[in-house]
């Protein structure tokens, strides 16, 4: 009886362990990508400029962009679940960036549009794409995002000055 109490459990713990994986399969890529050499989601393209000089950059969709520029951001915070349950942890005080906004911290330029964000930095050029919206929180910034019936909220703490 032990002996089929034991199996059950190590099926369990490893179905647990699976789904959670599978859930987290995009933050352990990037996790695994970042900590070796960085590199591109398969998403995101390395663009090539014309001309003599080899001007490369990441562009694509990227609803981590601010994650992914330790050099302006660092994440503090990110909740996850249906929009109402997230919505509900936007930081108190917190208030929405207008479109056409633009925001500079160090080398990295935020342009609020309407639902989307566009991120740059030198020649990387990534957009969070639509329904997201950027919220001022003192000196940090917080990103909700809804995707179908996921919502994200991620807190940054700014890491370079404002220009």
């Amino acid at each position: 009886m032990l002996r089929y109490l034991a199996i059950s459990t190590v099926i369990v713990l490893a179905v647990a362990v699976l789904a959670t994986a599978w859930y987290n399969r995009d933050f352990l890529r990037f996790r695994l990508a970042s900590s070796k050499h960085p590199m591109p989601p398969q998403h995101l393209k390395i663009a090539e400029g014309g001309g003599g000089a080899a001007d490369s950059g990441v562009t694509g969709d990227a609803p981590w962009a601010l994650s992914a520029l330790p050099d302006c951001f660092v994440q503090r915070s990110e909740s996850r679940g249906g929009p109402a349950y997230v919505r509900a942890r936007i930081p108190a005080g917190a208030q929405p960036v207008p479109a056409g906004t633009r925001l500079s911290y160090g080398p990295c330029t935020i342009v609020v549009r309407s639902g989307e964000l566009l991120v740059d930095r030198g020649s990387d050029r990534l957009r969070v794409p639509p329904r997201a919206t950027l919220y001022r929180v003192g000196d940090s910034l917080a990103l909700f995002r809804v995707d179908g019936g996921t919502a994200v909220l991620r807190t940054y703490d700014v890491t370079s000055n404002h220009r």
